[in-house]
């Protein structure tokens, strides 16, 4: 029997749902850590700021240490609801955080234990440089990878890094 040591929360994108490729496969190795997976479902809500007040409204079924997990406009969503839930952990990738024009918050300054941002050099949607900039501005832990927005050419290299990060939350 697996004791879950809390719940890993992931927020899927624009065009993406709840259970998307990336989701599965990261699902899987937080289950292998140890930690209970959801995974909101904001489809219909093309707002970021309610897709917020939605993961803002959630509760884990789970106790324990709480990590949430962001993929573009998730990453958003879950940088943004950061600052109020204070998680343990703060795993973005591809984040929609800095782009001018975007959501309320320009510039979310999580509350969290750990925080790590994975984007792609190749990232045509949000440019790597918004994202080094944001990372420059909160000493976050970054990972470039040779990867478009949707990274999934990486997402072995993701496996890995998020393996990691969950063994420091």
């Amino acid at each position: 029997m697996i004791v879950e040591v809390g719940t890993v929360c992931f927020s899927h994108g624009k065009e993406s749902g709840p259970w998307g490729s990336k989701i599965k496969r990261l699902a899987k190795v937080a289950e292998r850590c140890g930690f209970a997976v959801e995974s909101i479902d904001y489809r219909g809500l093309v707002d970021p700021d309610e897709r917020v007040a939605k993961l803002l409204a959630w509760r884990p079924a789970v106790g324990g240490r709480l990590v949430l997990v962001g993929s573009s406009m998730g990453s958003y969503v879950a940088a943004v609801a950061a600052q109020q839930i204070s998680p343990d952990g703060l795993f973005l990738l591809a984040p929609a955080i800095a782009v001018p024009g975007f959501g309320r918050v320009q510039d979310p300054l999580p509350k969290v234990g750990h925080c790590a941002i994975v984007h792609g050099w190749r990232d045509e949607v949000i440019a790597p440089e918004l994202i080094i900039d944001y990372a420059r501005r909160h000493a976050l832990t970054l990972y470039l990878l040779p990867g478009d927005h949707r990274l999934m050419e990486v997402l072995p290299a993701i496996e890995v890094l998020f393996e990691n990060f969950l063994s420091l939350c």
